[in-house]
């Protein structure tokens, strides 16, 4: 591999160099944890963390925002330092180096979407070990790593303990940073990987005000299926016109399946078939709710076309545990349920499957999402409403005001917006503040035979463990 230098560097991501032309002669990382030779990048950076890069050794700077005198300081101290106009840029070149590097002759697989892809992505990932294979995912609970804000997939790949002989990678559908929307988010980042798989889960609405239609929403996300490789395979959701319009984006695919009813891998009551050989019997399936059995098709799809054999997908499905906080059960007599349903359709589908599960009543505790806007906190409180119709429930709501950080704090139009959503839909709730206080509340209020059900993004992040703390301490 050509080696790299502060010029090449530069010009492969559209920057402007200063100082002098040095090698890189470690790998991408962040700030915080860089070790002599690497190359940071950081979306903004001052002159206090151009003086912290020098005295770690790192080999140069990587930003789009430089502050104060950072520029100068760099100069006067003499570290290589590059300018670029979208920070997107320097982290998709690096994540390509680091598959070529680390990773060359891996098998590599995209999944996106809206919904279900963190789940599909994981799935997959398991499946592959399962096949014998050493396997990467940036993949964890909270999907934090699945951007082009930081070089975190580069940096994991880099320090991946083993030889990676394939990598699932989930790729956020629209990315952005504050207001501001990383165009082509998907694209940039799935041609970076150059994948053999793209997974497509569904398009729906979320990121408002950085998308603001749903035509939006479909042009970033199908930026996915542009990105796969030459001869690579297409596994697209058949129930979602949207996803299934992307089948004519490019004629680049060596094979398309579909994954739905009626579709190349489909599900009815003997379970999930693929051209009517069934894979995984009913019985045998982890979960029976509707979204987690879309993610179970989408992830036997790209088993399919990365020729892992059947009995392997189905014994790798079988013993199949989820991620955290996607319906997870986290309490018996009450049953409590938590789950990440952080966008209309996400909400929609969660409540509706936790409403199958008992006899008694649904209590729904929902975090406002903080700091999104109030088209988002709109449309997901009239999402709660609609699937809180004709069955017996309680809803609690909450601002989360003693868990979140500052960037995720409830705006008053946030909460709002949200309230005067259910009150239009004459939805009763209770309204606490203190996430604390809404689940020692449902708690009070909830019988042995009642579902519970927890919802939300940051502001519900942490109800586990208050939980734990209320039931031990009554």
């Amino acid at each position: 591999m050509k080696k790299l230098t502060t010029s090449f560097i530069a010009e492969k991501i559209e920057g402007k160099y200063t100082g002098p032309d040095k090698e890189m002669n470690g790998i991408f990382n962040i700030l915080k944890d860089a070790q002599k030779g690497d190359a940071v990048i950081r979306h903004w950076i001052d002159e206090t963390g151009v003086k912290i890069a020098v005295e770690k050794g790192v080999s140069c700077i990587i930003t789009q925002n430089p502050k104060g005198n950072a520029v100068k300081t760099a100069e006067e101290l003499e570290l290589p330092f590059i300018v670029t106009e979208k920070i997107e840029l320097a982290n998709a070149f690096a994540i390509n180096w680091a598959l070529e590097k680390f990773a060359k002759d891996s098998l590599r697989v995209v999944v996106t979407g809206t919904n279900g892809k963190s789940t599909t992505t994981h799935m997959i990932y398991h499946i592959l070990k399962e096949a014998g294979y050493s396997t990467y995912t940036n993949t964890d609970s909270e999907s934090e790593f699945n951007t082009l804000i930081d070089p975190m997939v580069a940096k994991q790949i880099a320090e991946f303990d083993a030889k990676i002989e394939a990598a699932v990678i989930e790729v956020s559908e629209v990315q952005g940073w504050l207001d501001d929307i990383m165009k082509d988010h998907a694209y940039i980042m799935t041609s970076s990987i150059n994948p053999d798989v793209v997974v497509v889960t569904n398009v729906a609405l979320d990121h408002i005000g950085l998308v603001n239609s749903i035509e939006e929403t479909f042009n970033e996300t199908s930026g996915a299926v542009k990105g796969l490789k030459e001869n690579g395979s297409l596994i697209l959701n058949f129930d979602d016109p949207l996803v299934l319009k992307m089948k004519d984006l490019t004629s680049n695919y060596r094979k398309i399946l579909f994954f739905g009813d009626n579709a190349d891998i489909k599900f009815d009551n003997t379970g999930v078939s693929y051209k009517d050989n069934i894979l995984i019997k009913t019985e045998d399936l982890p979960f029976k709710s509707r979204h987690f059995i879309q993610n179970i098709m989408a992830a036997a799809g790209a088993a399919i076309a990365l020729d892992i054999d059947f009995e392997i997908i189905k014994k790798a499905v079988s013993s199949y545990q989820a991620l955290n906080r996607r319906f997870t059960i986290i309490h018996n007599n009450p049953r409590i349920i938590d789950d990440f349903a952080h966008n209309p359709d996400g909400i929609l589908a969660t409540i509706q499957n936790a409403a199958l599960m008992g006899n008694g009543t649904l209590f729904v505790v929902s975090a406002i999402r903080g700091s999104r806007g109030v088209s988002i906190n709109q449309a997901n409180a009239e999402a709660v409403a609609k699937g809180l119709q004709n069955i017996p429930y309680k809803l609690i709501i909450t601002s989360s005001t003693d868990v979140v950080d500052r960037l995720n704090i409830v705006t008053d139009n946030e909460k709002k917006v949200f309230i005067d959503a259910l009150e239009k839909e004459e939805i009763t709730y209770i309204f606490n503040e203190k996430l604390y206080d809404a689940l020692k509340n449902v708690l009070k209020l909830s019988h042995n035979n009642d579902t519970i059900l927890l919802i939300g993004a940051q502001g519900m992040d942490p109800a586990s463990e208050l939980l734990d703390e209320i039931l031990q301490n009554p």
